[in-house]
C-alpha cells in the first residue's frame, strides 16, 4: 500500500504539478525582478545594515530574530540531503538550476514578506501574519485564506517535520548506530520543551543557534574546497555544461534535471512558497519594506551559500563511487573520504542541529496559522502533541514516500502563494515606492499606507 501511495505521489510530481511549480516560480521571480528593478541586486550594503540594525529588541521580536525563525527553517535537511538528492537524481546540472531559482526567487522572498509586513495583526504582545492574513485581507478571499491555512499546517508543522526527522535518524543510524525509534523518542521530547515555551522562546534559540553552526558548516566545507582548489573550476563547469547537456536534451532527461533543480531549490529555500512571510510578519520594524530586503536576504545564505557547501562537498570527492547511496547518507561518504572520522561525525551533528531548528521554525510557521483559524488554549495544545507525534512518526516512515509527500504539498502550496502575491503586486510596487522616496528625502522610512490593522479576537474574520 506504501509503494502504492509512494508511486501516486510521485505521477502527481513528476507528470502534472512539477512543471506548473517551475513555470509559476520562474515567472513571479522575473516579474519582480523586473518590477522592483533588480531589487535582489542593488542594494547588499543596505540588506545587511538592516539585518543588525536591530539583532535584539527586549519588548518585540527583532528583524534579526525573525529573519533567524525564517532561516531555522529554510537551513535544513534541504541543505544537506536535499542536495545530494539534487546531484543523485538529475546530476549536477540540477545545482544550477537551484541557484536561478534562488536568484530569481530573491524577489519573490521580498515581495512576499513586505506584504506580510503591510497585513499584518497586532496582538498585543507580538505581532502575526502571513499569506493567510494577506489572502484574506488583501485579496478579501476567506475561503482561499482558510485552504491556504490548513494545507499550510498539513505541510510544515507535520509532513515537513517528517522529513527532517527523517534525515535525522538516517544520519545517527549511519553513524551511531542508534535506532530509529530511540531518535524519534528524543526528537518528540526535545521538541515539545522548545514549542511549549512559545514564540520568545522560539525566536531566542533560533537567534543562537542557526548563525553559529551555517558558520561552521560554512568553514568545513571552504576547508574542503580549500584541499581541492585546483579542481573547483573544472566542478563549476561540470555544472554548467550538465545543466544545459546536448546528451541529456536528445535523451529527453534533461527536463527532469530542471525540475528536480526546481523542486530541491524550493524546498530549500522557500522563495515564494509563503512560509518566510508568517516569521516576517513578527517582526517589529518601521516600515514593510525593510523586512522585505532582510528576507532576501535568506534566500541568498540559504542557497548561494549553504546549498553551495554541500554541492562542492559532494562534487569535488565525486559521489560517482558511491553507487547506490544517496540523501545523507552520500554527503556523509563524501566529507569522509576527505577529512575522515570526523567528516562523518560533523555532518550527523550539523544535521542534527540544522534539521531541529527547522522542526521549530516550521512548528511556529504551523502554530502561526492556526491562529489565524481558531485561537483556542486547548486546540493549541492539541496541535503541539501532533506535532510532537509527527516528529516521531517522520524517524520511522519510508524514506522515498516522505519526501514525495513534502514535494507535492510544497508545490500546492507555492502555486497559490505566488497567485496570490501576483495579485497584490501593485502594494509591493507601491510600498518599496514609498520607501526609496522617504530614502531620498533624507528620512528613516516610515509606512503611513495601510498599516496594520488592528484586530479583535476573531482576527478581523
Amino acid at each position: 500500500m506504501l509503494a502504492s501511495l509512494s508511486s501516486m505521489v510521485s505521477f502527481l510530481n513528476d507528470q502534472i504539478l512539477g512543471y506548473f511549480l517551475i513555470a509559476a516560480l520562474i515567472g513571479c521571480g522575473v516579474y519582480f525582478t523586473c518590477a522592483l528593478r533588480g531589487v535582489q541586486f542593488i542594494r547588499p550594503k543596505e540588506m545587511g545594515r538592516l539585518l543588525l540594525g536591530g539583532i535584539t529588541d527586549k519588548d518585540h521580536i527583532s528583524p534579526f530574530q525573525a529573519f533567524a525563525i525564517s532561516t531555522a527553517s529554510r537551513v535544513g535537511t534541504g541543505n544537506i540531503a536535499g542536495v545530494a538528492i539534487a546531484i543523485t537524481a538529475g546530476g549536477p546540472g540540477a545545482i544550477f538550476w537551484m541557484w536561478l531559482i534562488a536568484v530569481l526567487g530573491a524577489a519573490s522572498a521580498f515581495a512576499e514578506s513586505t506584504l506580510a509586513q503591510i497585513y499584518k495583526v497586532h496582538t498585543g504582545k507580538n505581532f502575526r501574519g502571513g499569506p493567510a492574513y494577506y489572502i484574506r485581507v488583501g485579496l478579501r478571499n476567506k475561503p482561499l485564506a482558510i485552504v491556504f491555512s490548513v494545507l499550510f499546517i498539513a505541510t510544515f508543522a507535520f509532513v515537513f517535520n517528517t522529513v527532517q526527522s527523517n534525515t535525522i535518524a538516517q544520519s545517527l543510524q549511519t553513524t551511531f548506530q542508534i535506532s530509529p525509534f530511540i531518535t524519534g523518542l528524543i526528537l518528540a521530547g526535545l521538541t515539545g520543551i522548545i514549542i511549549f515555551g512559545g514564540l520568545r522562546r522560539i525566536a531566542a534559540f533560533s537567534a543562537v543557534i542557526v548563525p553559529i553552526f551555517a558558520l561552521a558548516y560554512m568553514a568545513v566545507a571552504l576547508v574542503m574546497m580549500l584541499l581541492h582548489i585546483t579542481q573547483l573550476p573544472h566542478v563549476l563547469g561540470l555544472i554548467i555544461s550538465d545543466a544545459f547537456s546536448w546528451q541529456k536534451l536528445f535523451a529527453g532527461t534533461l527536463g527532469a534535471t530542471v525540475m528536480i533543480g526546481a523542486r530541491r531549490g524550493l524546498f530549500s529555500n522557500e522563495a515564494g512558497m509563503g512560509s518566510a512571510p508568517n516569521a516576517a510578519a513578527t517582526a517589529h520594524t518601521s516600515h514593510p519594506v525593510k523586512q522585505g530586503y532582510v528576507q532576501a536576504i535568506g534566500v541568498f545564505v540559504d542557497t548561494l551559500l549553504i546549498c553551495s557547501c554541500t554541492a562542492f562537498i559532494i562534487l569535488l570527492a565525486d559521489y560517482t563511487q558511491f553507487p547506490g547511496v544517496e540523501g545523507i547518507a552520500l554527503t556523509q561518504a563524501a566529507l569522509s573520504t576527505e577529512l575522515g572520522g570526523f567528516g562523518n561525525y560533523f555532518i550527523s551533528f550539523s544535521v542534527l542541529l540544522f534539521a531541529f531548528t527547522s522542526i521549530i521554525g516550521n512548528y511556529y510557521y504551523g502554530q502561526s496559522n492556526l491562529e489565524f483559524l481558531i485561537r483556542r488554549r486547548l486546540v493549541m495544545a492539541v496541535f503541539r502533541g501532533v506535532v510532537c507525534a509527527m516528529v516521531f512518526a517522520g524517524a520511522v516512515l519510508h524514506f522515498n514516500l516522505v519526501w514525495g509527500l513534502a514535494d507535492l504539498c510544497m508545490t500546492l502550496l507555492a502555486l497559490i502563494n505566488i497567485y496570490t502575491i501576483l495579485r497584490l503586486r501593485k502594494q509591493v510596487v507601491a510600498a518599496w515606492a514609498d520607501y526609496r522616496a522617504q530614502q531620498a528625502a533624507g528620512k528613516d522610512p516610515v509606512f503611513t499606507g495601510i498599516g496594520v490593522w488592528e484586530t479583535n479576537s476573531s482576527d478581523g474574520k
